[in-house]
């Protein structure tokens, strides 16, 4: 179960590093960031991350804010884990 939360934990954390890296290419591209491949790229390995915030949001939920829901979401998730992670170290010893 440990290794379980261990890989899981990774996947969120990579998840929440390219969503930063993406909201950085964002704000150095000055308006230009449809047309930056950095920033195409960072918005391909972060699209199963926000297509699902994008179903579970409701639909008044503006698309530019996706991203930044996304970005929540996957910081809550990490900090979640890292209980998680701490309760059931607690319980093995």
């Amino acid at each position: 179960m440990q290794f379980a939360l261990q890989i899981l934990h990774e996947i969120v954390k990579f998840a929440g590093l390219l969503l930063i890296g993406r909201g950085l290419v964002y704000v150095l591209s000055f308006g230009r960031h449809d047309t930056n491949p950095i920033y195409r790229f960072f918005s391909f390995l972060t699209s199963p991350v926000t297509n699902f915030v994008r179903r579970i949001t409701p639909a008044f939920v503006v698309d530019r804010h996706i991203p930044l829901a996304a970005f929540f979401l996957v910081f809550w998730l990490y900090v979640i884990l890292i209980f998680l992670r701490l309760e059931l170290a607690k319980a093995m010893v």
